[in-house]
């Protein structure tokens, strides 16, 4: 950014000499029992954002507006209204506004490609310090205004593509509900617990799994971040040693086994495919199906159904965290018609969702292109080419 040629009025400043920060020590929450119903958001400079709200009156922020910036990831969020934080892992960042508008400055911190793998507090020793262009405090003025402009326009395109895949959603589970009411609700289709319809239910590692971890030239496990509705999400993989693979072998996965995910999304199910043969599992159920009373297809779909969610959730053991264990999902009743029906059934399924999948992977692409805008946005603003 520093070897960029400035417009006329324009010139380089360190980013600290223009934001000084504030520790947030008085501000963090003291009670994480939030509730929809109280005042103050309490926030983090991810994603995520507002985590949730609290009813505490005091340490609350006010001086506004500021921008918070997590001091670990380099993460940071404009704010416009009174907060509290989750933690200390974040400064609170103020401008002198006679000298720089405040947005302006948030929006020049996304386009900073800041490393930050190193797990350290980076605003004092390497983020402060990086030199950015700042033109004259009218120019700012404009410039903030025409990028909300034209982020508004493309925040209402990007809302209307999470709403339709919210409808996706939904029509998903419309399509399983029409597809196991007939069985469910004809008295001449026997059900039967689902062990009775597996050769085993097991459950993967779940004692202290990070002591057989390795590099990537180990074996794969499965967790339940890899367990999405009918399909394996091949990212984000734990490796087991080999050792630690032989001496967990009991769950080992392997073609045509169902996943069905213990807490977070429970119920949630796979079918292991040929390329996943022999990989491991962690802390996911396993069920092995009889092929002869069902197929591994069929039983996934059932597990993803209203139906099948439905009774999962009442199967559920815990407090803290509840989960979904071995003994809870092997007594699921499931209806069982003759493996003819069952893969005619899924052959309907896996038709509608082929066309639903296709249409969100287009709705996640616009997304992305949307984000991607708001870059190119950024870096013109930046290069004096929004005026």
């Amino acid at each position: 950014m520093e070897n960029m040629n400035l417009p006329d009025g324009w010139q380089y400043y360190d980013l600290g000499e223009l934001l000084s920060y504030e520790q947030p020590t008085k501000y963090i929450v003291e009670s994480t029992d939030y509730r929809d119903d109280y005042e103050t958001p309490v926030l983090t400079a991810g994603k995520t954002f507002v985590i949730g709200h609290t009813n505490e009156t005091k340490g609350i922020y006010t001086s506004l507006p500021a921008i918070i910036f997590d001091d670990f990831t380099t993460a940071s969020q404009y704010v416009n209204f009174k907060f509290k934080v989750k933690s200390s892992a974040m400064k609170i960042l103020k401008t002198n506004e006679n000298v720089a508008v405040i947005k302006f400055l948030y929006y020049m911190m996304q386009i900073i490609d800041c490393e930050h793998s190193t797990h350290k507090r980076y605003w004092i020793q390497t983020y402060s310090k990086y030199k950015i262009p700042l033109p004259p405090l009218s120019m700012q003025e404009h410039i903030v205004s025409k990028i909300d402009e034209l982020f508004s326009e493309i925040d209402k395109g990007a809302e209307a593509l999470r709403k339709t895949k919210e409808q996706l959603k939904i029509y998903r589970q419309a399509v399983l509900k029409e597809a196991f009411e007939g069985v469910i609700n004809d008295a001449r289709i026997p059900s039967l617990r689902i062990k009775d319809t597996c050769n085993e239910v097991k459950v993967g590692i779940v004692i202290k799994p990070a002591q057989y971890y390795t590099d990537s030239r180990g074996v794969k496990a499965f967790r339940s971040a890899n367990v999405r509705e009918f399909l394996v999400n091949d990212i984000d993989w734990v490796y087991l040693t080999p050792e630690g693979h032989q001496k967990n072998k009991k769950s080992e996965v392997h073609s045509g086994d169902v996943l069905i995910v213990r807490s977070g999304y429970p119920g949630t199910a796979c079918v292991v495919s040929s390329k996943f043969d022999g990989c491991n599992a962690i802390d996911i159920l396993i069920a092995v199906p009889n092929t002869k009373l069902v197929t591994p297809e069929y039983l996934c779909a059932f597990t993803n159904s209203p139906f099948g969610k439905k009774l999962v959730r009442e199967k559920k053991r815990g407090v803290a965290q509840s989960h979904l264990n071995v003994g809870g999902y092997s007594d699921i009743h499931i209806s069982i018609p003759p493996l003819g029906l069952q893969s005619e059934i899924v052959m309907k399924i896996e038709k509608k969702l082929s066309d639903c999948e296709y249409l969100e992977r287009t709705v996640n692409q616009a997304i992305i292109m949307a984000e991607r805008l708001k870059q190119s946005i950024l870096k013109k603003a930046f290069e004096g080419k929004l005026l």
